[in-house]
């Protein structure tokens, strides 16, 4: 990237962040209908600047509460966490955007995308997500992590999270309203809460 490809995306960032504060200092509060929240990381990754992308996603969590976020923008937050060395948060992101979008993972490894028989309640957990899901592990910047990733996919902490939390998700696909299914969603919660 070129000095001035780094400068453009800074200013990038910095606009959307004026723009984010504007609408704060006008309305007292976010009314972000157009996402804009959500498009600063994937500028802090291109410009290597990771410690900058874990303030961003600081402010964000105070912000922001009760947002889960995207897939990809989870994705990015788990990026960053394992670039300043903060594994277990970094553990715990990648969790949660399994459950954002169970082929996320699989798109980034150059996987075959298997669609499964579950309950996906928005298009964000579909399998045509990740058409626009833009990271791979064959990016340079991202080898490492890709390393990491592989491993911690592969270990039995996430394995046991993942198959507990699925069976729940197959179970939702077919179960109608009612105390069984609450229990099952609060159960997915938990474990989603829990890793």
């Amino acid at each position: 990237m070129t000095e001035k490809q780094g400068a453009r995306l800074q200013n990038t960032i910095k606009s959307i962040k004026a723009t984010l504060a504007a609408e704060k200092k006008r309305f007292g509060g976010y009314d972000d209908s157009r996402g804009l929240r959500y498009l600063p990381p994937q500028y802090y990754l291109q410009l290597g600047d990771y410690k900058g992308g874990a303030t961003y996603f600081k402010w964000f969590e105070q912000n922001f509460p009760d947002d889960g976020g995207w897939p990809d923008f989870l994705f990015e937050w788990t990026v960053v966490l394992f670039k300043i060395g903060k594994t277990k948060e970094a553990e715990k992101k990648a969790f949660a955007t399994y459950c954002s979008n169970t082929y996320v993972f699989d798109k980034f490894f150059g996987h075959p995308i298997v669609p499964i028989k579950k309950y996906e309640g928005s298009n964000i957990q579909q399998p045509d997500y990740t058409r626009y899901f833009t990271y791979t592990a064959a990016q340079p910047q991202l080898a490492d992590f890709a390393d990491w990733l592989r491993a911690f996919l592969a270990s039995e902490r996430f394995i046991t999270a993942r198959d507990a939390w699925l069976r729940i998700a197959i179970q939702l696909k077919t179960e109608p309203v009612g105390p069984t299914r609450t229990a099952l969603v609060v159960e997915s919660r938990q474990i989603e809460e829990g890793f």
